[in-house]
């Protein structure tokens, strides 16, 4: 057996000397925006191309879409509403629109939503357009933090208004909308123990696309109705 040489480095360190000699050390960078071009331009969008940094330091590009819109010294473009219709001896019910949208070619069924206008803030912004559309009016019992809709085409943000309405209201018995002349908007009133149920419902029936948020909330209300009411298996 031979003698162990303690002057020789150990196994460790002389792989890391193997590995730093053949491998060259990888480029990592924050990625970072390096400038926005302009590629179209309509009344309400318009079309960039935005070069940018990677993790890896290596410059791409990417194609977004930003509205024309938004206002100053803001980070929101709009507003989504999830409004619950409460009355006496009925369910709470969530007030939904109904609406053809040209860039899908059929009717959706969304949350109320709309933009933010000059000097609006969030909580303004939703009480406005949950009137114009629905007619019905509110108050603003939640507000979130600025989230983003379709990160991968767009920059557009939007915060979730959470609004309780007092059906037992006068003008919330026969709420009457105040619509544009290009606005064509039907109130869809959907009980909130049954959202999921009745919206998978209405899908059968007629040719309609539901919003992504719509259905999340559906999900979400079916996890918080029957799931805390189910008992635990009991694994041996």
């Amino acid at each position: 057996m031979k003698a162990f040489d303690s002057t020789l480095p150990p196994f460790s360190v002389v792989q890391k000397l193997k590995m730093s000699n053949s491998e060259e050390p990888k480029v990592t960078s924050a990625p970072h925006i390096v400038k926005e071009e302009l590629m179209a331009a309509g009344k309400w969008l318009i079309l960039e191309k935005t070069t940018y940094v990677d993790r890896a330091g290596k410059t791409r590009t990417w194609e977004t879409v930003k509205r024309t819109t938004r206002q100053t010294n803001t980070q929101t473009d709009g507003v989504g509403i999830i409004a619950l219709l409460k009355r006496t001896l009925h369910k709470d019910c969530v007030v939904m629109v109904k609406q053809f949208r040209p860039p899908l070619g059929c009717h959706t069924l969304e949350f109320p939503a709309g933009l933010i206008d000059e000097g609006e803030t969030a909580e303004a912004a939703a009480l406005r357009e949950l009137k114009e559309e629905t007619g019905y009016k509110g108050e603003v019992v939640g507000v979130t933090p600025v989230t983003c809709l379709d990160p991968g085409l767009s920059n557009c943000t939007t915060q979730i208004i959470m609004v309780n309405i007092n059906g037992d209201e006068g003008e919330n018995i026969n709420p009457k909308q105040e619509l544009g002349d290009a606005e064509f908007v039907e109130v869809i009133l959907l009980p909130l123990d049954e959202f999921q149920k009745k919206i998978d419902d209405l899908m059968k029936k007629e040719k309609i696309v539901v919003d992504a948020k719509v259905y999340i909330f559906a999900m979400g209300m079916v996890q918080a109705f029957f799931k805390p009411r189910e008992l635990p298996v009991l694994k041996q």
